[in-house]
């Protein structure tokens, strides 16, 4: 796919990965719908962009609200006829062990983090499917394939999302419209402004927003169902699935040497 003049959504454009795909996805010509919860924030991207001489649309909605979902995507709609790519971005972490969070810090995640993709995928996906063309990239995370200690639910809902883009990439064959899952490891950016997070272990392997969204551009023209950043990562997730009573006691020693550190 050229992705000039194409409309291109990105959810939680407002800061981190989601702001970095939009203009990189700017960069290359397309239109970009800009959506978040912050509309201060999106208003001084969409000021970035002017200079690309692009068509953009601001959105405020919070995509864990299913009604906000369905009103901002019948206003995208009734603008654009239809969307090229579909970029669901959006999610938060609460770094808390499962005893620790609450339920509703639990359900919060998932709303967001999972259901929000169902609720833009199932808002957009009919018009895709009409036009027989079009993409979805999902960002997940290697917690989509690694249960991580401290950050449980959060994988649940990167989990969640994996699977149901797989069993969604089945459905969708030989309809013209692909999706793939973006997953990468730490990421650079306020993800981890939470609070919850200064009892987090550091780790020096990250990655920077930038990255991430030119893999989020390739995984727009893409057949592969997920592409995992950086690529050697992919070793890990594959030795873990394969050898998993081998790698899990290393994984669960690993992490409570850290936190034992963290700690102390």
């Amino acid at each position: 796919m050229d992705f000039k003049d194409k409309v291109v959504l990105v959810t939680g454009a407002s800061s981190g990965i989601g702001r970095e795909t939009a203009i990189q996805f700017a960069k290359k010509g397309s239109n970009v719908i800009l959506v978040a919860r912050r509309k201060q924030k999106l208003e001084q991207l969409d000021n970035e962009l002017k200079k690309y001489n692009i068509s953009t649309l601001i959105c405020e909605c919070d995509v864990s609200d299913k009604l906000q979902v369905k009103k901002m995507s019948k206003f995208v709609l009734e603008k654009f006829g239809c969307i090229d790519v579909l970029v669901n971005n959006a999610g938060f972490a609460i770094y808390g062990t499962v005893f620790d969070l609450t339920i509703e810090e639990i359900e919060s995640q998932m709303a967001t983090n999972y259901f929000g993709m169902i609720y833009c995928t199932k808002n957009f996906l009919p018009s895709m499917l009409e036009k027989k063309s079009g993409h979805i990239v999902n960002v997940a995370s290697v917690a989509a394939s690694i249960g991580l200690p401290g950050i449980a639910s959060y994988c649940a809902s990167k989990f969640a999302m994996l699977g149901f883009s797989e069993g969604l990439k089945h459905e969708l064959k030989g309809t013209g419209v692909g999706i793939t899952v973006v997953s990468p490891i730490m990421v650079r950016t306020n993800f981890f402004d939470d609070p919850s997070f200064k009892k987090m272990p550091k780790f020096s392997l990250s990655l920077s927003d930038r990255t991430v969204a030119k893999v989020i551009l390739r995984a727009a023209n893409s057949s592969r169902l997920e592409i995992i950043v950086p690529s050697i990562v992919r070793e890990a997730v594959w030795l873990k699935n394969t050898f998993p009573y081998l790698i899990n006691p290393i994984l669960g020693k690993a992490f409570k040497k850290l936190n034992s550190k963290t700690k102390n």
